[in-house]
């Protein structure tokens, strides 16, 4: 049977058409199922019941099932283990952001409508096949890839606790190793009669793959997009991110100069800091040599702790000064907040057990 999320606009009109229904059905549907948020077929009055009838025996609402969650000691970061129809699991993360630097820990969920900011971060794999050596992610090895609608319903997980105002793509896998998945998804999120979210503020990370760069440089939604860099050469990206092997630093780049030529957007460059391994002074030299005259920033990222890593972060001092290095090269450049890091919600950290 069809899960109704899988389905694109002309896909469910097609399979309405199929049951003599007429075309302002699919467009009750689509509210009920991305403004409403329904994971009930009865639970949709407006149809007549012989419909929700057809559509209980003959579809269904993708509904990952929440197998373990963990907050953060603030409140301010959740992370959710989701089930799948599979039995194989993805985790996606809720982070919330205030203006006072001082945020109040949150004991209920009217709490969170108060935050500035209301971001989840999304899978689009369960595992990952790029095998960073750093990422907890990584090397929990590779299983399958997400459908379309395995990935709005982690935004529907949270959206239906609490309105959401950013959604990122960069939790378990590489967005782009299935490009078209991955877009299917944010057409829906961002499709105003579905879930309605703004292109500018759902943001594509992707470790370098670099058709996928090159071909969301022709699409039309203004998505932003982030690159996982992590080494300003191809020796150490080699090792620290293996799909360089395929997509070295030369055509990575020369797809990020394209991609801003043709969209006049800023990409974001995610650079995780370890001690010892790519925190150098030379190496921030060489990192803006790299990105000089792009329209970019860095976003550094002290590396986040796994237990498969032996890889560790880097102190706050040599953080500050591989920073001004940047800046001082005119290279902008934001030092990533810290989220969830306590419960491994943050950056490489997730994965696909119960922990």
């Amino acid at each position: 049977m069809p899960d109704l999320l899988n389905l694109n606009k002309k896909e469910l009109r097609d399979l309405l058409a199929s049951w003599n229904e007429p075309a302002y059905r699919a467009t009750q549907i689509e509210r009920w199922l991305y403004l409403e948020r329904v994971t009930d077929f009865d639970a949709m009055t407006n149809l007549t019941r012989d419909l929700r009838a057809r559509l209980s025996d003959s579809a269904t609402i993708g509904v990952p099932r929440a197998i373990a969650e963990t907050k953060s000691k603030d409140g301010l970061t959740r992370k959710a283990l989701l089930q799948l129809d599979d039995g194989n699991t993805v985790e996606a993360v809720l982070m919330l952001y205030a203006d006072a630097p001082d945020s109040p820990q949150l004991e209920d969920a009217s709490t969170a409508l108060s935050m500035t900011r209301r971001t989840v971060c999304i899978s689009t794999q369960v595992g990952c096949p790029i095998g960073c050596p750093f990422c907890a992610t990584g090397q929990a090895g590779y299983i399958r890839n997400l459908a379309p609608g395995e990935i709005v319903s982690q935004v529907l997980h949270f959206a239906r606790e609490t309105p959401l105002t950013n959604i990122v793509i960069m939790g378990m896998g590489e967005p782009f190793m299935k490009f078209d998945v991955t877009w299917r998804a944010i057409e829906t999120l961002t499709d105003p009669a579905r879930f309605g979210m703004g292109a500018r503020r759902i943001t594509v990370s992707t470790s370098g793959e670099v058709p996928g760069i090159e071909r969301m440089a022709r699409e039309k939604l203004q998505v932003n997009l982030a690159v996982s860099l992590h080494a300003p050469d191809d020796k150490l990206r080699d090792k620290l991110v293996p799909l360089n092997r395929k997509y070295p630093l030369g055509k990575l780049m020369r797809a990020a100069r394209e991609y801003i030529a043709k969209t006049n957007r800023r990409v974001t460059f995610e650079y995780a800091l370890m001690d010892t391994v790519n925190d150098n002074p030379n190496q921030a030299r060489a990192l803006a040599k790299l990105l000089d005259g792009m329209l970019c920033h860095v976003n550094l990222i002290p590396l986040n702790p796994t237990a498969s890593s032996p890889y560790k972060r880097t102190p706050p001092a040599r953080v500050r000064q591989f920073a001004k290095v940047l800046t001082d090269a005119n290279i902008a450049t934001t030092l990533r907040v810290e989220k969830g890091i306590e419960i491994a919600a943050g950056c490489g950290q997730l994965r696909q057990a119960k922990h």
